[in-house]
């Protein structure tokens, strides 16, 4: 990987402007297992990436690459920027030491710091010559672009995957639409929402007699935003071995089909279609969230070993495991009905605390239902430091999530909080080498 990413290492810089919020702990290590002080090296480090993306899934991607060191450009819309800075509330407070220049913008919105930590952000109107005089710089000096326009959109400006390859033949150009580059619908827009009824997923997520859910957050949009990571990474890999750019077509509706797993397969091997289940399993029981008498828990008993010793322990029915009606997980899944009634009754009649006491260290999988405050202050949340504090120019100290891996330890660092609008502009135009006067005049004009 040295090769790809010395190229432009000199034009990285590290602002330092976050920390992470440090708690002493002791991990127990094999011997000769790296130290958790060794981290790895932010491999993506000289890797320059043109982020043309907004809302979700595209802003995941690059705040993927951007967390393993890629320097990525955000190029917004001059006035508003990307849609989820006005997706409010909640927005963060404003800090009385915020910059004077800024008054004019709203607080950041809670959405929009959610994905798009390690980057710069710049505003450039590139339906105006000069706007895309500028665009066109940058691609000639990026190594990956990401947009999530309409399919064909950017070509009408001159920004199309043909075009771009003949300004850096070694561009990887990564489109995020709703349905593709090719097919019927490929200039319908991409809505997560829309994506999850169209492609199966909410017809297999509610209860069985109620009518179809969506999920609780915009989890095509977030799958899509990591096939894409995924496929940017491989293409960054192949470019080192063929010198060549490639065009990725990533998008919602494949990513939602593929997020089908076993649904599908049931489908395509076997010709079953799936069904509402609720929180319940399909083939295995008990396997479901439960009602306890303040609360609700999941129990995963997902074989006979786990089953019997749920029974013996929890239920107090040993003659349960011998019973040829729930003696196996197919006679369970017979009498799903009878078992899911009696295991109710009985948990209904304790706590959820009762319930968690009881069934920790039993070898039965099993969780509380927690709500996000409950979340947070999860143990495991302060143990694994998944909360990484860090200081905005506008905002003050704000929390985020930190990244979710670690290598050898320890997690990419957060460099630089969500950046305001056009935070970046000057330093971006005056390393593309635009004079004081230059970038003036393009202020006077809304260029920027």
């Amino acid at each position: 990987m040295a090769s790809l990413i010395l190229r432009r290492a000199a034009r990285v810089r590290e602002p330092g402007l976050a920390r992470t919020i440090v708690r002493k702990r002791t991990l127990n290590v094999d011997h000769g297992t790296p130290t958790p002080a060794q981290g790895m090296p932010p491999p993506l480090r000289g890797v320059k990436v043109l982020d043309l993306t907004r809302v979700l899934a595209g802003p995941t991607s690059t705040m993927l690459l951007a967390d393993l060191g890629a320097d990525v450009i955000k190029v917004e819309e001059v006035s508003r920027g990307d849609d989820t800075r006005s997706w409010s509330p909640p927005s963060a407070p404003l800090s009385p030491s915020a910059p004077k220049e800024t008054s004019h913008l709203p607080p950041e919105s809670a959405y929009y710091l959610a994905v798009n930590r390690n980057k710069r952000s710049i505003t450039v109107n590139f339906k105006e010559p000069e706007g895309l005089a500028i665009l066109r710089k940058l691609v000639k000096e990026a190594d990956v672009l990401v947009e999530n326009f309409i399919s064909g959109k950017l070509a009408e400006s001159g920004l199309g995957w043909e075009d771009c390859r003949k300004i850096n033949p070694r561009l990887i150009y990564t489109s995020i639409t709703g349905y593709g580059q090719s097919g019927p619908f490929k200039k319908a827009a991409g809505y997560d929402v829309i994506v999850e009824a169209e492609a199966g997923l909410m017809h297999i997520t509610g209860e069985p007699d109620g009518p179809p859910c969506k999920v609780g957050v915009a989890v095509t949009d977030i799958a899509t935003g990591l096939y894409a990571h995924g496929a940017i990474m491989a293409a960054l890999l192949s470019r080192q071995q063929t010198g060549q750019g490639v065009w990725i077509d990533c998008n919602l509706f494949e990513s939602q089909l593929a997020g089908l797993a076993n649904i599908a397969s049931n489908y395509l091997i076997a010709g079953q279609g799936g069904s509402r289940h609720g929180t319940s399993h399909p083939s295995i029981v008990p396997y479901q969230v439960f009602p306890c008498k303040d609360g609700f828990i999941m129990i995963g008993a997902g074989n006979d070993k786990q089953f019997k010793l749920f029974a013996e322990t929890i239920l107090e029915r040993a003659d349960l495991p011998s019973d040829p009606k729930f003696s196996t997980n197919k006679a369970r899944v017979a009498n799903r009905q009878e078992l899911v009634s009696l295991i109710t009754d009985t948990l209904q009649k304790q706590g959820r605390d009762h319930w968690i006491e009881k069934l920790t260290g039993l070898g039965v999988p099993f969780g509380p239902i927690n709500d996000i405050e409950q979340t947070f202050g999860h143990p495991q949340v302060a143990a694994r430091q998944m909360i990484t504090e860090v200081e905005h120019p506008r905002a003050g100290k704000i929390k985020l999530v930190s990244p979710p891996v670690t290598y050898n330890g320890k997690r990419m660092p957060i460099a630089r909080p969500p950046p305001y609008l056009s935070q970046h502009t000057t330093e971006v135009l005056t390393e593309l080498g635009y004079s004081e006067e230059e970038i003036a005049k393009l202020r006077e004009k809304r260029i920027i």
